[in-house]
């Protein structure tokens, strides 16, 4: 019954107090955090900055019951956002009706893939995206997600979807019009972060950078009242709007190609999470049933206004710091979540995009693995695939980045494995 139930297997043990009120206060924990986190990655994504906390509610929840993990959580996180909003740009204006609900397909089509793959017990086609990859395009990703921001950091008139070779000259040409307070706003917020964090690990350092810049801006709005400084939109609601897909056959085949690769990377980043917190808790991780957690969990969170969600690793080691045991401390995480937006969502107008944009750049220096990224740079065969998906993911569409890499990898590492058994036979 555990297998198609796992839930089943966690639930006697918040029979112990002391599991259930350290899953609930480590729920508080990941709550707070989520806060300025799912703001910032839905603007990443493209999308109104309230999808990125519905985002973080009901597929939250879902994969929870039904995944292998007990202390992974499940939301927005910093490269699928920054995918969703390179492959769907293109296809609509971000943030428009139409984005939304194409994104909102997107998802679905994700979790089917991803259902599918559980069904069939692919658990292993995971393999086929090596470690390299991900690495070679969590670097560029971390480019990307700072190239996207610069517009918001500085408070220029930059298009959106511009390339890097793009935005550095567009940044040249809109020099003259930079906002200082904009800056002064960013700068302050990445300052108060960087503070805080080896200071206090109990209230999060994102939070107190968040609050940070909000009272520069207010206070710049103060002295000056009819200064003109971009802010985060109003959050309309604290409970997730019911959505659904659009399932027209045209839709589903631009989205095809699309959603294949978004699915790889989702797996990909949601899997190689678990698996590490499961090798530091000396737990068993199924992959099998990893897949169909995610699955089930990105399909019904289409109906619930969430965009593609994954394994956050920022929100997973919290929620392990925090002492969770089980899996409900990521359904305290929702739940507390949705009674914190009660109280906090008409507040969202008083935040700058200015001090969203410093949080962007302080998870993009997070997400580089520089010790890794130097240690595969030695190598002079994994060296070409970490390159070959850290250049793909700048210079092509993401979704075929992760493909080439994917390509690379696989084409390189069997090139090692002829010359090793020739150097052996020799």
């Amino acid at each position: 019954m555990t297998r198609f139930l796992p839930f089943l297997a966690w639930l006697p043990l918040l029979c112990n107090r002391s599991v259930l009120r350290t899953d609930i206060l480590a729920g508080l924990t990941g709550a707070i955090v989520v806060l300025p986190q799912g703001v910032a990655f839905a603007t990443l994504a493209g999308m109104p900055p309230a999808y990125g906390l519905y985002s973080a509610m009901v597929p939250c929840v879902i994969a929870a019951l039904f995944g292998s993990s007990r202390v992974m959580v499940t939301g927005p996180a910093n490269a699928i956002s920054l995918t969703v909003l390179a492959i769907m740009a293109p296809l609509a204006q971000p943030e428009s009706p139409r984005y939304v609900e194409l994104v909102i397909t997107l998802a679905f089509m994700v979790g089917c893939w991803q259902l599918l793959l559980a069904l069939v017990k692919a658990g292993r086609l995971i393999d086929y995206v090596s470690h390299t990859v991900i690495v070679g395009f969590t670097a560029g990703a971390a480019v990307l997600i700072v190239n996207s921001q610069i517009r918001n950091f500085f408070g220029i008139d930059i298009p959106r979807g511009t390339s890097v070779a793009q935005t550095v000259i567009e940044f040249a040409a809109h020099l003259p019009t930079v906002q200082p307070v904009a800056i002064a706003t960013g700068c302050l917020t990445l300052l108060a972060a960087v503070l805080w964090q080896p200071l206090n690990r109990i209230v999060p350092a994102m939070l107190v950078a968040v609050v940070a810049g909000s009272t520069v801006a207010a206070f710049a709005r103060w002295v000056e009242p009819n200064l003109v400084l971009r802010t985060v939109d109003a959050l309309p609601s604290a409970i997730p709007p019911l959505s659904s897909p659009d399932l027209n056959p045209d839709t589903l085949r631009q989205l095809l190609v699309p959603s294949i690769a978004m699915t790889l990377l989702a797996l990909a980043e949601a899997v190689s999470i678990a698996q590490a917190l499961a090798k530091r808790r000396h737990e068993k991780l199924d992959g099998n049933q990893e897949f169909l957690g995610q699955g089930v969990a990105n399909i019904v969170g289409s109906f619930f206004s969430s965009y593609p969600a994954s394994g956050s690793f920022n929100r997973s080691g919290v929620n392990m710091a925090a002492g969770a045991a089980t899996p409900f401390s990521a359904i305290c995480a929702a739940a507390f979540l949705v009674a914190i937006l009660f109280f906090v969502a008409p507040l969202a107008r008083f935040l700058p995009l200015a001090a969203v944009a410093a949080i962007l750049f302080l998870v993009a220096w997070n997400l580089v693995d520089r010790r890794e990224f130097r240690y595969l740079l030695a190598d002079k065969f994994e060296r070409i695939t970490l390159l070959a998906t850290f250049i793909a993911t700048l210079a092509i569409p993401l979704e075929w980045a992760i493909l080439l890499g994917v390509a690379v990898g696989h084409v390189v590492g069997r090139i090692r494995r002829s010359r090793a058994t020739a150097g052996h036979a020799e």
